[in-house]
């Protein structure tokens, strides 16, 4: 799969992990692990990203005597997740032109 194309899903699928409830590394990849693997380090790299494009904001709280980061869509992230699903009405069509059988 073409490296961009799958960097730009993986962001959507980590804030659509986040989409309803703040969350934490742990936690989001194993949401989203019945859907996709995601390592730590790919996890982290995306949420940098997405901290950074105002897509998701992060806290920290104590947790069990230790410090862990969470992270919170914002208005940004949820319109990136709108603007996935317009992207992806255009994909499919995309797709079923490509693999249509030959008249």
């Amino acid at each position: 799969m073409d490296i961009q194309l799958k960097r730009g899903l993986l962001e959507v699928c980590v804030l659509a992990a986040i989409k309803k409830e703040d969350s934490y590394g742990y936690k989001i990849i194993k949401d989203m692990k019945p859907y996709i693997e995601l390592s730590e380090s790919t996890l982290y790299t995306i949420l940098k990203r997405l901290e950074n494009a105002d897509m998701l904001t992060v806290r920290t709280a104590e947790h069990d005597g230790r410090l862990r980061k969470y992270y919170r869509i914002t208005n940004g992230g949820l319109k990136r997740i709108e603007e996935f699903k317009t992207d992806w009405n255009e994909i499919l069509s995309i797709y079923r032109f490509v693999t249509k059988e030959d008249d």
